[in-house]
């Protein structure tokens, strides 16, 4: 598992060389989830990543929208939650709900 500061180590290395970075954080929980509040994941603008929020098709469904963050600038909130009888189906295999807010670092 990656250390928090690890992931901010990484989003400076990278922007340190001009690439463009966005930062998604857990910021939300509700009942069970793969990854506490805080939890953090870095995306340069050609998709390399470092972290984790999730994990499943979460994370992939965060490194997908943070393509746009990237592009525009604009933060955007995600929120992830399914019934227990989906919460395999969909890779949240815990239940529960989960809050993803992506910036891009400027």
């Amino acid at each position: 598992m990656t250390g928090h500061d690890d992931v901010l180590e990484q989003a400076a290395a990278w922007r340190d060389t001009g690439q463009s970075v966005a930062i998604a954080t857990v910021v939300k929980t509700w009942g069970s989830s793969p990854r506490p509040t805080g939890s953090q994941l870095v995306v340069n603008a050609r998709g390399e990543f470092r972290g984790s929020v999730s994990g499943g098709c979460i994370e992939g469904a965060v490194l997908e929208e943070v393509a746009e963050v990237i592009r525009t600038g604009q933060g955007k909130l995600l929120h992830f939650g399914v019934s227990n009888e989906m919460a395999w189906e969909v890779g949240l295999a815990c239940g529960g709900e989960v809050d993803i807010y992506l910036e891009k670092l400027t």
